[in-house]
């Protein structure tokens, strides 16, 4: 772009800056609400400033920060967010209450969250988990969801176990012996192994019930009333991660400016690894990012509805929307 600007570039980008700023100007803003603050993870949609997924849409994006998909929901049912970036549970206790929502894209078709314990335990499988501690993020957490969810598929439940709130540093209280195991997410491991754990076991729960980590969801009026500004919202947002998934390394670099926790570019990488492997499937892979897999979710409502964790039964294919997305 300087040799550029020497041959006399730099005049013609000068004379057409009120013409970008007009086309700028005639962006139609839309606000995603998400679960976090604007972390690694979540590099491509940080990336908006240096790589303008959504401009080229036509959208200007806005990200609005949470404190869990819980949070990212409310943000959307009270009208401050277009979309939200939400987990499946959170959306299955929205729709449970009788929230009128779509979920539009698969994030994360892989299920991203697992037990750990240090090998020296001898836990290895979710049957030796009876009788143990076990730590989660919080009892709203999707570290206890997905808990129970793999005792369920052990045959055990929470009154088997005993379940310890442990807040998001809780790999501390396993090295520390204050439980037998800690679930997490694969970030959360990525980042203890980082910390150096040491040598741990890890029981994954995709390999027991594998469903998506994470979801965008819209309300229904918005779907019914605004497709065409959601498919190229669902464009961009594909776009992005098509980049996130070809560029990793240039990810990890813009990461270092744009994410609250993105000094390290290494640990950076590593973390938009384990992203980018979460974000393909098999079904993906055939149809392209973002395919939402209606067969997995509704093996995730029919099991959250047999914890008690939603009172009635939900018809997955009746609260997804197949026909924003071109395959």
């Amino acid at each position: 772009m300087r040799r550029l600007a020497a041959l006399g570039a730099g005049a013609a980008l000068t004379l057409n800056m009120p013409a970008v700023r007009a086309r700028d100007a005639q962006l139609e803003k839309i606000t995603l609400a998400g679960w976090s603050k604007p972390i690694t993870e979540i590099i491509n949609l940080l990336a908006e400033p240096d790589k303008g997924f959504f401009r080229a849409q036509g959208l200007a994006l806005d990200y609005l920060p949470g404190a869990g998909g819980g949070d990212a929901l409310r943000n959307l049912l009270s009208g401050q967010a277009d979309v939200a970036f939400t987990d499946p549970g959170s959306f299955f206790a929205a729709l449970d209450k009788g929230a009128r929502l779509r979920a539009v894209y698969d994030i994360y078709p892989q299920n991203v969250f697992n037990v750990v314990t240090l090998a020296s335990s001898g836990i290895t499988a979710p049957s030796d988990l009876k009788g143990k501690r076990i730590g989660v993020y919080s009892l709203s957490s999707g570290t206890r969801q997905n808990l129970q969810i793999l005792l369920q598929q052990a045959g055990l439940s929470e009154d088997d176990v005993t379940v310890v709130v442990t807040g998001l540093l809780n790999f501390a209280p396993l090295i520390q012996g204050q439980v037998d195991a800690t679930a997490a997410t694969d970030t959360g491991l990525a980042l203890a192994r980082r910390r150096g754990v040491g040598e741990v076991h890890v029981i994954e729960v995709g390999k027991y019930l594998n469903y998506s980590s994470d979801l965008l969801v819209v309300r229904e009026a918005t779907y019914q009333q605004d497709k065409d500004r959601l498919r190229r919202f669902l464009a961009a947002y594909r776009r992005s991660v098509e980049w996130m998934i070809g560029e990793p390394g240039q990810a990890a670099s813009l990461a270092q400016r744009r994410a609250i926790d993105g000094q390290d570019a290494a640990l950076n990488r590593e973390i938009i690894d384990v992203r980018n492997r979460s974000s393909v499937s098999d079904l993906t892979r055939r149809r392209g990012l973002g395919t939402l897999d209606l067969a997995s979710l509704q093996q995730a409502a029919d099991a959250y509805l047999k914890l008690g964790l939603i009172s009635r039964g939900i018809a997955v294919r009746d609260v997804v929307a197949l026909d924003l997305l071109p395959e």
